[in-house]
């Protein structure tokens, strides 16, 4: 795995998190500048899901297991797309909690992902 996209990845999911809590705490729904932040991290973990499977192709294998290093891409790269379903059907600030949750979810698995990698 790239460090330095795993870093990027968990940082932009850190501060979406704050920003969609910010958002929360001022009793907001997310709003479209939301949204674009989402997209931001998405394509950030679509990117690390790519670079996974291409290191995986490239015959590297991870310490701790193939499938749990897959299983928690996967999940990593659907942890905001959801929270972002989830928020569009509850328009109050549970939606920005919602958001905010799954982006701390996000930062948790790239950590895990960097453990499981061996690094």
């Amino acid at each position: 795995m790239l460090d330095a996209l795993t870093v990027a990845v968990a940082v932009t999911a850190l501060a979406l998190a704050a920003w969609c809590g910010h958002a929360a705490y001022r009793d907001q729904p997310t709003k479209d500048w939301h949204f674009i932040g989402m997209a931001v991290v998405s394509v950030l973990a679509l990117a690390q899901l790519l670079v996974g499977i291409v290191q995986l192709a490239r015959g590297e294998r991870p310490d701790q297991g193939m499938t749990i290093f897959i299983a928690y891409l996967i999940g990593a790269f659907a942890a905001v797309p959801a929270a972002a379903f989830l928020s569009l059907s509850e328009r109050t600030r549970w939606g920005s909690v919602t958001v905010s949750a799954g982006a701390v979810v996000l930062a948790v698995l790239e950590v895990r992902l960097y453990d499981i990698w061996g690094n």
